[in-house]
C-alpha cells in the first residue's frame, strides 16, 4: 500500500525498507470507538520478512535475525498498533514501531565494560555515612542505666 511522498519505510539514513516488503493487516480493536467500534477495523498490524529482504547487507541481517530472534514468529517482525480510533493513527503509529525496533536492532552493541575497583575517597566516604546512621540509631535507643 504505497504512501504519496515515502518511497518506503525510513529507518535509518541508509536504510529504507520498500513498501512492497511490507504487507498490513487491519482488525476490528478493542476499546474506544463511539458508534463505529463495531464496523471500521482500526486495528493495524504491519509485518516485514528482514530474512528475504532485498535492502539488507549480510551482515546487517546477520544482527537484526540474532537481535530480534525473540520477537520473529517464523521469520517474521510484526508490530500492532490499536492505541487510536482511526486507522491511518495506527498506521502511522506501526510504521514508526517497526522502524524504532529495526533501527534499535541495527545499533552497535556497547561498549565491553572495564571492571573497576571503588577508590579510597569512596570508600571512607561509604563507611563514614555508615557510622553516622550507626550513631543516628543510638541516640534513638532507649537509656540503659
Amino acid at each position: 500500500m504505497p504512501v504519496p511522498n515515502r518511497p518506503g519505510l525510513r529507518v535509518t539514513a541508509s536504510l529504507t525498507i520498500p513498501h512492497a516488503e511490507l504487507s498490513w493487516r487491519f482488525s476490528r480493536s478493542s476499546g474506544p470507538g463511539g458508534q463505529g467500534v463495531n464496523t471500521t477495523d482500526s486495528r493495524v498490524e504491519l509485518s516485514w520478512h528482514p530474512a528475504s529482504s532485498r535492502v539488507l547487507s549480510p551482515y546487517h541481517r546477520e544482527r537484526l535475525l540474532d537481535r530480534l530472534g525473540a520477537r520473529l514468529v517464523d521469520g517474521v517482525l510484526t508490530v500492532a498498533a490499536s492505541e487510536n480510533r482511526e486507522q491511518l493513527r495506527n498506521r502511522d503509529a506501526a510504521r514508526d514501531r517497526l522502524a524504532a525496533e529495526v533501527a534499535a536492532a541495527l545499533q552497535p552493541p556497547p561498549p565491553k565494560r572495564r571492571p573497576t575497583r571503588p577508590s579510597r575517597g569512596s570508600k571512607e566516604r561509604r563507611l563514614k555515612g555508615k557510622q553516622v546512621r550507626t550513631n543516628i540509631k543510638q541516640l534513638r535507643r532507649p537509656p540503659t542505666d
